[in-house]
């Protein structure tokens, strides 16, 4: 089938993704702080049908809304990623929160157009929060508009350094070069830094070892919201991204990032 949805307003698949993503909580949220099984996939990692079944119906809203558009989800894989729109799905962003009670999880959805990310969501559905942005669109949480913290130097500047111990095994020296340069470095996990970047909380996020459904849906929420984010070369993040992602509140702080991990 060929892709005839190529002319969508920017602000309208904004708005698009922002009620999917809103409309399958009840979906996750049943299944919270529940009894459920966990299963184990192909790399070790869990999944569990709160997984599964919210994938499914971010998938049927999507395609009920969109039949043209392509679809990338970590559960349920690739479908048409030769359109011009492609769907980027992360249904639980922070299983094992989920699974320990934790409500730091969040859905990520993000679309894409002609491989470069338009429209992000982060849906934190245990806070009740939904951060969503684009490029020119600006962002907004909960409807109210948030922007990037400015004026802040490394020196001052909270930094949030997403899943140490895998960070620590395999990068100890780009770690230890963030600890020693940043004023207030916080180990952390999953989505919720990068929404709390965006809301101008915090004022960057160095993460690793991720795939393009952790990383695309993030890019808008952080450039609506005027900041930065790149993989550690300072590149744009696309589908053949290697997963090792920079995002800060300013270039300025975006540049001396850059120079602590490749020094």
């Amino acid at each position: 089938m060929a892709d005839t949805s190529a002319g969508i307003p920017g602000a309208d698949l904004l708005n698009a993704a922002e009620n999917i993503a809103n409309s399958v909580s009840d979906v996750t949220m049943r299944h919270f702080r529940t009894g459920f099984d966990v299963e184990s996939k192909a790399d070790e990692s869990p999944v569990t049908i709160a997984d599964k079944s919210t994938e499914a119906a971010l998938r049927k809203a999507i395609n009920e809304r969109f039949p043209d558009h392509g679809i990338l989800g970590e559960e349920y894989g690739a479908e048409n990623l030769d359109r011009d729109y492609v769907w980027i799905i992360d249904p639980i962003d922070g299983t094992k929160s989920f699974i320990s009670g934790v409500p730091l999880f969040g859905t990520l959805l993000g679309v894409l157009k002609n491989g470069v990310p338009v429209a992000g969501v982060i849906r934190m559905a245990g806070l009740d929060e939904t951060f969503v942005g684009g490029k020119g669109m600006g962002s907004r949480m909960n409807g109210t508009v948030i922007e990037t913290r400015k004026g802040v130097s490394l020196k001052d500047a909270f930094i949030s350094i997403n899943e140490l111990p895998t960070f620590l095994k395999d990068e100890p020296d780009v770690v230890a070069r963030l600890m020693a340069a940043a004023r207030y470095p916080r180990p952390t996990n999953d989505c919720y830094p990068y929404a709390q970047l965006a809301a101008g909380w915090i004022d960057g996020v160095v993460d690793f070892d991720l795939q393009p459904y952790d990383y695309l849906p993030l890019v808008g929420v952080i450039e609506g919201a005027g900041g930065i984010i790149t993989d550690w070369a300072g590149k744009p993040l696309s589908m053949d991204s290697d997963g090792r992602v920079v995002a800060a509140a300013t270039p300025e702080l975006h540049e001396e990032l850059l120079k602590v991990i490749a020094r």
